[in-house]
Parts: structure tokens; C-alpha cells; sequence
């Protein structure tokens, strides 16, 4: 398995693939990770992830200037370590998480051996070019060069999968493939509490990097907007580039009292933290799935997130939560209000539906799945009937 961010860096794509390595650890495979080295300390080791010991080799890299922790290995230096991986295990299957470093050279490698290619796309351009330092306008031009860039390696794959079906035909138009196949990343859902009962006091949460794509601005402004006798506070979990700057305009609006930036948290932290929860907020505009929606409706609260990419398949409308138009606060603070104020036995109804609906994204599938497509045999991709009702 090959990819450009692995813990202890904190992101869904790094989550993904731990938890994935961990699973199919679990049930039996040798699993040997390629990813950068997270600091100047590199080499193979010997890990402990979520309870089983994974070989990971971590190769030399350094940090990207314009991020806070994104770092790359050396591109020229990815095949040469592959060769001398594949000569010590003979792999039967590469999995490559991402096309940009990593997974380009281990596809590359794996291409000139024979050895079975799949690919997992968790990469959408808004995420990277915000850390390049390019003109807007030059945005568009760099997008497009980047989706051609990842069409010569998702064309080695033997099978090309990403988290929802509305991911997998914007993948498609993107890199001019055809096949792609939804596979949810899946979460264990029973490490999770989802109480039964209504919060004493409104509390709403967002969890996810701290960064320009999460349009945690439109979030602070729609508290802004909230009618104050709702009591409402938000947590913000998570960190990044844009955490001080934030916390500033936190502090601008008003809202130093009622907005609470907790930064990073371990897994308890934020398990508790969102089983005391009321409602789960996301505004972002870039998610191919949002694992941390799905956190969040595994602990039983309504979700509001934006009508964008991949996120309205998470939501049967008016059932376990609503849309908002993307960038409008006040149309968030309208549907948070429409979760806060709704009656005890509609608010209990959401938390539910929200449990019902994360059942279709157990780890357990998600790893049946790939161990199938690592086999090259057939597979029933996963459906967004969220969204087919909700639109």
C-alpha cells in the first residue's frame, strides 16, 4: 500500500488507509505500507496501529514550504526503494492511495512487474493549490494539469475505486476513465455512543482540518446570525494553516464566548465530544466523503453540511439533516436553527435516521470489497441512496 500522508498525520485520506491497513492486517494479509517519513527519521519499521503490528517504510522526505505538515519523499527516490521492497516481498497487489509522489513511482514499479494496480482517489485539486502559492488566476490552468498528471497513473490500475458514486463520475470526467467504482471508506461505527436522549443544551461541532476548502468562515459568521436565545455554542475540532487567523475572527465577530477552537484531539476526546454533540456542521466545499460526517452520524446527530461534491449523499433531506447553498451562512443558520428548535420527537427521529443511514458504510464491507477487487473479482459497488432521495 502506497500513499503521500499516513498518521501521525491528522486528514481522512491518512485515516483511511491506517484503518484499512489495520483491517486487512486483522484479517490475515501481510501488509507493508510505502508513505513519507513524518520527520527526518526514516527507514522501515515495525508499527502499532489500532492494535496490530504493520511494516511501514517510511522513505526520506522533506516538508512542503507552504503547509504546516504535508511533506513528499523524494520522487526520484520512490522507485528505487519500490524495486528494492518488491525484490524482499513479492507482492501480490499495490494499492496506491494517492498519484502524486507515492503512488506514481509504486505504480510505475508495479506496472513494469506485473503486478496488480488498484487506486484509490482522495484527491480533489482545491485541497493542494491553496499551498502552492498560485495566482487565482492561474487556478484553473493548474487544476486541469493536475487531473491530466493523475490520468497517467489511474490508467495503469486494474481497478480505480473512491468513496461515493458522485465522486467516482466526477473521477471520471477528470482523468477520462470509465469504471470507477464507489466504495464507501467505512467506519467501525460501534466505537461510537449515540445517546438516546436530547442534549441539555445546543451544541453544535465541526470536525476536519482547519484550512481554506473547510469554509469554517461561513460557520462562524452563521453562529453570528443564530438568535441568541438558543444558547448555541460550536466546537471546532481539528487544526491547521488557518487556525490562528480563525481564532482571530472569532474573536472580531463576537464570538470569543460561544465558539471553542479545541484543536487536536485524541480519539476519545473526540468521541466524547460529539456524543455530547447536538448537531454536526460542515461547510466544506471539497469532500469526497467526509469521514468525519460519518463519525458524526454514527454518534447519532443530525448533520447540516453544504450542498457540494460528495456531501449530499450523506443526507436524506429533512430526515437526518439538511443541505445548505454552499459560501450562504445564512442559509446554514437557517437549517442549524431548523435542527436546535425542531420538537423533541422530530430531533430524536434525525438522530435515528442518522444512525440507520451510516449501517451502508461499515469497515467491514469496505474491507470484503477490496479484498476482492486485490483478487480481480467482481464487485457490487456501494449506491448513494441518500442522495437519489434527497435529490
Amino acid at each position: 500500500m502506497a500513499g503521500d500522508t499516513f498518521p501521525p498525520d491528522v486528514n481522512g485520506a491518512a485515516n483511511f488507509t491506517e484503518r484499512l491497513a489495520v483491517g486487512l492486517a486483522q484479517r490475515g494479509h501481510d501488509v507493508h505500507l510505502m508513505v513519507p517519513a513524518a520527520s527526518r527519521h526514516h527507514g522501515t519499521f515495525l508499527e502499532q496501529h489500532g492494535g496490530v503490528t504493520l511494516t511501514v517504510h517510511r522513505l526520506y522526505s522533506t516538508r512542503w514550504p507552504l503547509h504546516d505538515w504535508l511533506r513528499f519523499a523524494t520522487p526520484w527516490r520512490v522507485q528505487e526503494h519500490a524495486e528494492a521492497i518488491f525484490d524482499e516481498i513479492h507482492p501480490d497487489v499495490v494499492h496506491i492511495q494517492s498519484h502524486i509522489v507515492m503512488g506514481r513511482g509504486v505504480a510505475q514499479v508495479a506496472e513494469r512487474r506485473g503486478v496488480r494496480i488498484v487506486a484509490t482517489n482522495h484527491f480533489m485539486p482545491e485541497n493542494l493549490l491553496e499551498h502552492t502559492g498560485l495566482p487565482k488566476g492561474l487556478r484553473a490552468k493548474a487544476t486541469q494539469m493536475a487531473w491530466n498528471d493523475a490520468s497517467k497513473t489511474f490508467h495503469k490500475a486494474a481497478a480505480i475505486t473512491t468513496p461515493t458514486q458522485k465522486a467516482a463520475t466526477f473521477l471520471e470526467k477528470s482523468v477520462a476513465v470509465t469504471g470507477v467504482l464507489a466504495v464507501s471508506c467505512g467506519i467501525e461505527a460501534g466505537h461510537y455512543t449515540a445517546l438516546d436522549t436530547r442534549p441539555a443544551e445546543n451544541r453544535i461541532v465541526f470536525v476536519g482540518r482547519v484550512t481554506a476548502e473547510k469554509q469554517i468562515d461561513v460557520l462562524l459568521k452563521a453562529m453570528t446570525l443564530l438568535d441568541p436565545t438558543l444558547g448555541a455554542t460550536l466546537t471546532i475540532v481539528g487544526g491547521g494553516d488557518l487556525f490562528k487567523q480563525l481564532q482571530t475572527t472569532s474573536r472580531d465577530l463576537g464570538l470569543a464566548d460561544v465558539v471553542t477552537f479545541a484543536g487536536y484531539l485524541s480519539d476519545d476526546e473526540l468521541r466524547r465530544t460529539l456524543t455530547e454533540s447536538t448537531v454536526f456542521a460542515m461547510p466544506s466545499i471539497a469532500e469526497l466523503q467526509s469521514i468525519a460526517s460519518l463519525e458524526a452520524m454514527a454518534s447519532g446527530l443530525p448533520i447540516v453540511v453544504a450542498d457540494a461534491m460528495a456531501l449530499p449523499h450523506l443526507v436524506d433531506e429533512g430526515q437526518n439533516g439538511y443541505l445548505f447553498r454552499p459560501g450562504d451562512s445564512r442559509d446554514l443558520a437557517d437549517k442549524l436553527t431548523t435542527v436546535l428548535t425542531a420538537p423533541d420527537d422530530e430531533y430524536l427521529a434525525m438522530r435515528r435516521a442518522s444512525l440507520k443511514m451510516i449501517e451502508g458504510h461499515d469497515i467491514e464491507r469496505t474491507l470484503s470489497v477490496f479484498e476482492s477487487l486485490y483478487r480481480g473479482q467482481p464487485v457490487v459497488p456501494s449506491t448513494d441512496a441518500a442522495s437519489d432521495r434527497a435529490h
